[in-house]
């Protein structure tokens, strides 16, 4: 007997992007001219590789900082108005 094939896996796009904070303690950054645009993906799990590869190689620099924007929450947020903030 022949399974179904599985529905296709909705796209949650994700942001990922860094730069140099001017304070470690907040999030603006030094010179927005200078901000690295790492990519967009197709889901959290590909959006944090990404994010953990850049942050990872730059351990070095302690000002620089990346981050993850969950997209797909700003395109349709009602759809995610009743998600919690428990990812990067």
């Amino acid at each position: 007997m022949k399974r179904a094939p599985a529905p296709p896996k909705k796209q949650m796009l994700h942001f990922v992007f860094g730069g140099e904070l001017k304070d470690l303690d907040q999030t603006e950054f030094k010179n927005l001219d200078e901000i690295e645009i790492v990519g967009l993906f197709p889901d959290h799990s590909s959006a944090v590789a990404a994010w953990r590869a850049k942050a990872q190689a730059s351990v070095d620099n302690a000002q620089m900082r990346y981050f993850v924007a969950h997209l797909h929450r700003l395109l349709d947020p009602d759809e995610h108005e009743e998600e919690g903030d428990d990812h990067a």
